[in-house]
């Protein structure tokens, strides 16, 4: 009789995504087992090898980020609307460390893009029409992801609403 799983798939993808903070080669069989109690042996035989792991806590990373992008956009179409929804996207995935790992792969690397592009527009919808609410939300947006890298490099710096202001 096979035994239960002792903990999710997304509890340990989560783990690995933990892990990635601190680089790829810090993603061993060994350390996803210290971090979730699961023997090596399980999460080989659950994953396959390390880089078939952090794909795919990768690819659910970026999952949930289109999921939370989507229901970030039914948030109000105004300047505070466009500073809510970043703010509901700072959540739980640490973004920089999603990205800068999933760019060596071309999939993970359109999925990233595609992302940009979806936070993008939403963000434009809340700051006017035309050329200057692309643009404003193109600058908003990088200044957004410099902070996120920036705060985990430890230094707070600017007010996103301060940055909305002199945008809008």
């Amino acid at each position: 009789m096979a035994r239960g799983k002792l903990i999710s798939d997304e509890a340990v993808l989560d783990r690995v995504l933990d892990l990635l903070k601190t680089g790829e080669k810090s993603v061993t069989f060994a350390a996803v087992s210290a971090a979730t109690g699961l023997a090596p042996p399980t999460l080989v035989q659950r994953y396959g090898s390390c880089p078939a792991m952090i794909a795919m806590a990768l690819r659910s990373a970026w999952d949930r980020l289109d999921a939370s992008a989507q229901t970030a956009s039914n948030m109000q179409t105004n300047g505070k609307g466009a500073q809510g929804l970043l703010k509901a996207l700072s959540g739980p995935i640490d973004i920089p460390t999603v990205l800068t790992a999933s760019l060596p792969d071309e999939t993970l690397a359109a999925r990233a893009k595609a992302w940009r592009h979806l936070v993008e527009k939403a963000l434009a919808a809340r700051l006017g029409d035309g050329a200057k609410a692309q643009e404003s939300a193109a600058v908003l947006f990088a200044t957004w992801q410099g902070r996120l890298l920036w705060d985990a490099a430890g230094g707070k710096g600017f007010r996103l609403g301060e940055a909305l202001k002199r945008l809008t």
